[in-house]
């Protein structure tokens, strides 16, 4: 059985195929009475939409997304929330030689294994198009949680890392970057690999603040976890970091400790947040920071090493349109993962803990 579903109270369920005719979510177990329109949306998947800049894919998606269940009158009701984003921009002729070999490090031959066929237009669901339906689902999920404010935002692309953290300076960039400076070298380097035929790595990094502690619980839906699972879930992610994540390793106890010192009726002041915002599973009420690394996209030009359907030798280069570095639009993706597994832990606490 595939599991396409992803939640506990606020569940979500993404559909389609890259180059089906439609894809989209339906999101149960939202609360009734929000104010929900397609305006509300289309913003999020704006931010994650192909074609904007000469660093990512070409294909020309609106991304236009419909409400088609779920809303009266403005307001949500309750019931299913259904959500379609068409897609309209599809070559699959592109993909024609995909469908006689697998491209080594894309899901090609790990689908065929498993489903003895497998739709090689664009990957089917294994391409990052099925993320949009996520950032759509996002959109939805961050009307449950307006207490909460959620900033993603690329902190290195093959290899080199930003330096500076500037708000403001993300938007002004096609990299999602709060970086100026670090912005402007992975102008050059994404544009020297798209034009090698070939792709680079990036890591995202996504920091939620307003999170009041108490979120999570202490072992099987702990919250770092099921972040943890949400961002593995997305294409081409390989690792997650929670807060320190593996450089907290290679600390001492004393200095990892997040010292506490006497604070406000909000809690404790904390003179450190090595852990990210979480311990033993439950939100601190400390900014929630997670650290995602995406793989260099897969179909590239560059000839590589394969094998066949039938087993035998081969080489291949993915023609098509396909981002230089998939880690830039995985900023939004992040983002819109982070508000699900969010929205979904309030409700979770306020059914147990009212």
């Amino acid at each position: 059985m595939s599991v396409n579903t992803f939640g506990r109270v606020l569940r979500f369920t993404t559909w389609g195929e890259s180059h089906g005719p439609a894809l989209g979510a339906v999101i149960d177990g939202c609360p009734p009475g929000l104010m929900l329109s397609e305006s509300d949306l289309q913003p999020w998947l704006d931010a994650r939409r192909p074609g904007q800049s000469k660093f990512t894919t070409q294909r020309q998606e609106p991304d236009a997304v419909r409400i088609l269940s779920g809303t009266f009158e403005g307001k949500t009701t309750g019931t299913p929330i259904s959500l379609m984003i068409e897609n309209v921009d599809q070559r699959s002729k592109d993909y024609s030689e995909v469908a006689s070999a697998y491209r080594p490090g894309h899901a090609d031959y790990a689908y065929d294994a498993k489903y003895g066929f497998r739709d090689y237009r664009g990957g089917g669901r294994s391409s990052a198009r099925e993320t949009a339906a996520r950032v759509a689902a996002g959109g939805v999920a961050r009307l449950v949680i307006p207490e909460v404010h959620i900033i993603a935002h690329v902190i290195e692309i093959g290899g080199d890392r930003a330096e500076t953290f500037d708000a403001a300076e993300i938007g002004n960039n096609p990299f999602f970057c709060a970086d100026a400076a670090a912005a402007a070298r992975w102008a050059v380097s994404v544009d020297e690999a798209r034009l090698a035929g070939s792709s680079l790595g990036a890591v995202v990094e996504c920091i939620a603040t307003g999170v009041p502690a108490g979120w999570g619980a202490p072992i099987y839906a702990k919250l770092d976890a099921e972040l943890a699972a949400a961002m593995m879930g997305i294409n081409a992610v390989k690792a997650v970091e929670i807060g320190d994540g593996f450089a907290a390793a290679r600390l001492t106890g004393a200095e990892n400790a997040d010292r506490m010192r006497p604070g406000d009726a909000n809690g404790p002041q904390f003179l450190a947040n090595h852990a990210g915002g979480i311990a033993g599973g439950i939100s601190t009420g400390q900014p929630v920071v997670v650290r995602v690394a995406f793989k260099p996209t897969s179909s590239i030009l560059i000839p590589v090493e394969t094998i066949t359907r039938s087993g035998e030798a081969a080489e291949i280069r993915t023609k098509g349109r396909h981002d230089p570095c998939v880690g830039i639009r995985g900023a939004p993706v992040v983002a819109a993962m982070m508000a699900l597994v969010l929205a979904d832990h309030k409700l979770l606490h306020r059914a147990q803990c009212g």
